[in-house]
């Protein structure tokens, strides 16, 4: 029997219990509807894709501009700003529901960092603590990443402090930025499970070291300097005699 081909993909198999009584059976499959819905289904994806890539950047510059808003202690502003951002992690989970792969992308990665970051940073300046991941409703390795990031905001704040002559706070923003950094550290074989710690945590380490040289110096200068003038106070006295 000679078949000839068409556009429909045909699919050919034996029927009959014995070899005298087997027939041919052509079953017809059009493949046409089948990649039809397999398109349909790419394009739903690729407009989620979209709408996912537009919130995520917004999400990201939402958090960059909470952290300016920290250092500069507008700090209502700065809340004002994160909880937009919230919300749009929230819509992200709404549009991603029956494309839960979106998560994944690199640019919502990036998003739930600086979100991390941001928010790590506001509450370590208002409240003097460490959010939980599980309050902010990002993932463990995003908030890792984002928790290592902000060594490098707190080197700021200490050099923020010391234009102020206010070698105390910068102190302080030097013992924070050890203590992230020797916590990470401990997390041992865990770094296997979060991709980049390892960089990060070599760049905080030198970002720890230029902080503790750069206190130090002005600790050195605020120390003479009050040396000096406690001097004047003594020789002024005498010169007038």
């Amino acid at each position: 029997m000679h078949l000839r081909s068409t556009s429909l993909q045909k699919h050919i198999r034996l029927v009959g219990p014995s070899c005298s009584n087997r027939f041919w059976v052509v079953i017809d499959v059009s493949l046409k509807p089948l990649l039809g819905k397999i398109q349909e289904e790419l394009r739903e994806k690729e407009g989620v894709r979209e709408k996912v890539q537009g919130a995520m950047r917004r999400a990201t510059r939402l958090s960059k501009q909470s952290i300016l808003f920290t250092h500069q202690e507008r700090l209502r502003d700065a809340k004002k700003l994160l909880r937009e951002a919230g919300e749009l992690f929230n819509e992200l989970r709404k549009i991603t529901k029956n494309h839960p792969d979106m998560v994944y992308m690199g640019m919502v990665d990036v998003a739930f960092q600086e979100y991390a970051e941001a928010q790590t940073l506001l509450h370590l300046v208002e409240e003097d603590r460490f959010i939980d991941p599980e309050e902010l409703g990002v993932p463990a390795v995003s908030y890792v990443l984002g928790l290592a990031d902000v060594i490098g905001e707190f080197r700021r704040r200490a050099l923020d402090s010391l234009r102020k002559g206010d070698v105390r706070t910068a102190e302080n923003c030097l013992q924070t930025m050890e203590q992230i950094y020797v916590e990470l550290m401990s997390m041992d074989e865990s770094y296997m499970f979060v991709p980049g710690l390892r960089r990060k945590s070599d760049v905080a380490r030198h970002i720890i070291e230029t902080t503790r040289g750069d206190i130090t110096i002005e600790a050195r200068r605020s120390s003479l300097e009050e040396c000096i003038k406690n001097l004047e106070k003594i020789v002024k006295p005498q010169k007038k005699r």
